[in-house]
């Protein structure tokens, strides 16, 4: 028997991070009212807890991302995943609304430290021809994530409510220590001082700012159509939590083959057109995923919109990553992308007030309908360096 490419295993270790990352967060997505009730306060005050996860995700990308350029992506990473998993842990014992919303904001600092770092690690290590398929492996860990969720929340949340949630990534980290092997590219690219770090950096600023004007409206795209959509379903067309598991289940199913799907397009048609072609025809499913007038149509709505949005999202770690140099990509590709989570961090709430005053539906839709129009604007406006070497 051959052994197992060093690549193969970086990039289960960073799919099983990310899904771990999304997991969580999206058990708390399908259970916005219930917590609600549970600690006294309205529907938009915990979908602020969203907006504050989000927000403190720089913070961590800043940190790990740091580390990941100077210290390598390996002890970061392990790091980052016993840290994150401790406050899930912590988060499901949160005793008020207060110290949830606390709990949170360092969770988020934990969620923006994995995927910048895993995100390396695997595209560093990957063979450039395969680049754009892989990358929207390890991007759909997302969508597994939230399947996952939607499972738990099927399973679990009609016996036990919210609160049991786990502490796998401390398990994870233990793969990552003795599986995975360090990035071959930052042994050779690897800087010397952190002065000569910082120095990188600066060099890269144009970068840095297109990158995160590029993962702001990517942000806006997912969130923005994932976020509050299972509380839509519920409030708005009056699901039960187990249909909108279902739900869930079905959307996320078309958002992991479309993210592969796309991240194998951008393989053959560069990173940028196939993108674009991704967020157009996310336009053209609005009015199925939001006014769709039978459960059939909705559903087929909700899977095409997630097929298009998450087979933009699966082209993201390549794209990013080959526009990154190699001296700061443990760093650059992360840190952007979660400075434009922070700038689009209240689109969950923004909704949620907009809805309180028109309807779910309206909110959505109008949201959709700017992100992607704009989004594909600026991935128009960047480059395109598919199968980019690095390390050379």
């Amino acid at each position: 028997m051959r052994p197992t490419p060093p690549y193969v295993k970086a990039l289960v270790a960073s799919f099983l991070g990310w899904t771990l990352d999304a997991f969580d967060f999206f058990v708390l997505v399908f259970a916005l009212p219930s917590i609600a009730h549970e600690f006294g306060v309205d529907v938009p005050a915990v979908a602020l807890t969203i907006a504050v996860t989000l927000a403190f995700r720089p913070v961590g990308a800043l940190v790990f991302g740091l580390l990941a350029d100077r210290y390598g992506r390996r002890l970061p990473l392990m790091i980052d995943l016993v840290f994150y998993a401790v406050i899930e842990v912590l988060s499901g014992f949160a005793p008020t609304y207060t110290s949830f919303l606390v709990l949170r904001a360092l969770f988020g600092i934990g969620m923006g430290g994995e995927w910048g770092v895993g995100a390396s690690l695997a595209m560093e290590q990957v063979p450039p021809r395969w680049r754009g398929i892989l990358s929207g492996v390890l991007q759909e860990g997302y969508a597994v994530g939230y399947l996952l969720a939607a499972c738990c929340y099927f399973v679990v949340f009609p016996r036990w409510g919210w609160r049991p949630i786990g502490g796998l990534p401390a398990l994870l980290a233990l793969f990552v220590r003795f599986g995975v092997e360090e990035s071959a590219v930052w042994e050779r690219t690897r800087h010397a001082s952190w002065a000569t770090l910082f120095r990188g950096i600066a060099a890269e600023w144009r970068v840095f700012l297109y990158l995160t004007l590029l993962m702001t409206m990517m942000v806006f795209v997912s969130h923005g159509t994932q976020d509050m959509y299972p509380t839509f379903l519920k409030l708005e067309r009056g699901f039960t939590p187990e249909r909108v598991a279902l739900i869930a289940v079905i959307y996320n199913v078309g958002a992991l083959i479309g993210g592969i799907l796309f991240g194998h397009v951008s393989d053959r048609v560069g990173r940028r057109r196939a993108l674009v072609l991704a967020l157009l025809l996310a336009i053209l499913a609005i009015p199925l995923w939001a006014y769709a007038p039978t459960t059939a149509l909705l559903v087929v709505g909700a899977f095409v919109m997630q097929f298009m949005v998450q087979g933009a999202w699966g082209i993201i770690p390549a794209h990013i990553s080959e526009l990154s140099p190699d001296g700061v990509r443990g760093f650059l590709p992360g840190f952007a992308y979660q400075c434009g989570v922070l700038l689009a961090s209240s689109v969950a709430y923004l909704e949620a007030v907009f809805a309180a005053r028109a309807s779910y539906a309206n909110a959505m839709a109008a949201t959709a309908l700017t992100v992607c129009a704009i989004g594909a604007v600026v991935v128009i406006l960047g480059r395109e360096r598919k199968g980019a070497e690095f390390g050379v």
